[in-house]
């Protein structure tokens, strides 16, 4: 999980969990993704 939260978002999980804001940030990021996946599977859904 901390190599994973590294690659991902350039920081560990210590800093992850010790700042509100971080986490904040983070998960703002990883909403914004989401959002981004499903948009894309639902482009190949329609065009596939």
């Amino acid at each position: 999980m901390e190599k994973a939260m590294h690659t991902s978002h350039g920081l560990g999980y210590g800093e992850y969990a010790r700042s509100r804001a971080v986490r904040l940030e983070v998960e703002k990021k990883r909403e914004a993704e989401y959002e981004k996946s499903k948009q894309i599977v639902l482009q190949i859904n329609v065009t596939g």
